[in-house]
């Protein structure tokens, strides 16, 4: 099934396949999502069958939207939609960029608007097994540490994340 997202291409925002955004590497919106609570973080194991970083750590909801569809609403639907989960107040953190390789000659070339919540453990949740094997709660420190140690447990943009954004993250917990 075809899924068109955002691309820019020449400057201008354009609708483009998703898997041909990925072997191109075109630079294209993304949202992010942090569920917070306590110092601690809801990660997700991405499903084993993903056309890349298949089995990999990262954050609560990582994907992209729809053309013309705001951030904000993608935020929702996705958590919704992956994880079962509605009802959180999402706050907008900031915006990020990052290119990186997530194999099978595939970029992600990512203009990340990330949004944070903070919730109560415990959060009920009903996983979409099309998207996510498994959820655990983690310390953001605990996290960072698991991310330096092995790297490779864990998505490119998470890594990044840990690397350079945990402070605004651990802020807004």
């Amino acid at each position: 099934m075809t899924q068109l997202i955002p691309a820019w291409i020449d400057g201008q925002l354009t609708p483009v396949d998703k898997l041909d955004v990925h072997l191109r590497g075109l630079k294209h919106p993304a949202i992010s999502v942090f569920l917070l609570s306590g110092g601690k973080t809801l990660i997700q194991q991405r499903a084993a069958h993903k056309y890349h970083t298949p089995n990999l750590w990262a954050n609560t909801v990582c994907t992209h939207p729809f053309f013309d569809e705001p951030s904000l609403t993608c935020a929702a639907r996705r958590l919704d939609e992956e994880l079962g989960i509605t009802g959180c107040d999402l706050t907008f953190g900031q915006t990020v960029e990052y290119r990186a390789d997530v194999g099978g000659g595939m970029v992600e070339h990512e203009v990340v608007d990330i949004f944070t919540a903070r919730v109560a453990e415990p959060l009920s949740h009903a996983l979409n097994p099309d998207e996510v094997q498994a959820v655990r709660w983690v310390d953001l420190k605990v996290l960072a540490a698991e991310v330096q140690a092995t790297p490779e447990a864990f998505t490119p943009w998470l890594r990044v994340y840990m690397r350079d954004h945990l402070t605004w993250i651990s802020a807004a917990g």
